[in-house]
């Protein structure tokens, strides 16, 4: 027996079952509520998504939102091109490198993000009304664990010191 075979073993495999699907169906649901509220503010769920991390500061081109949010360079273009005719952001040549397009929020988008957190917050507590604190730290933690192995900890505390 590999190590992999472990915890699911060969020849159990049930679609609905598998982990890989109820993550896939659990982030679809909360997309599709978050899309419901997003819907007054006339963005989509992604759309909203690159304004978050664009406030954030953490991310400031196409391609870093690409990667992140794992949406082909086409898609992000076409989302780039509605939120900037939307006047939430525009796009900016980076001084030291002209080939390089940072993205920013505008002051409007900006406005916009800030009212972000608050509706994301809400949608999470309507679909988490039956966990307890510890069960979403403990589903926090695990997540944390399959997305970065040994160093969930690590980015546990980079997470936190970002947020402050």
């Amino acid at each position: 027996m590999n190590k992999f075979e472990k915890n699911f073993p060969s020849g159990s495999w049930c679609v609905e079952e598998s982990v890989g699907y109820l993550l896939a169906r659990a982030r679809t649901k909360l997309a599709k509520a978050v899309d419901v509220d997003l819907a007054q503010h006339d963005i989509t769920h992604a759309q909203g998504s690159m304004l978050l991390m664009l406030n954030s500061g953490n991310y400031s081109t196409a391609a870093e939102l690409s990667r992140e949010l794992y949406i082909d360079s086409a898609s992000i273009t076409r989302m780039v091109d509605r939120l900037e005719k939307r006047g939430l952001i525009q796009r900016m040549p980076r001084g030291d490198d002209r080939r390089v397009i940072n993205l920013r929020l505008t002051e409007e988008g900006v406005e916009l993000a800030d009212k972000l957190p608050d509706l994301y917050v809400g949608v999470l507590n309507e679909n988490f009304a039956e966990f307890s604190g510890e069960e979403v730290n403990t589903l926090r933690s695990l997540l944390r664990k399959l997305l970065y192995g040994a160093a969930s900890e690590v980015v546990s505390k980079e997470v936190k010191d970002r947020s402050k």
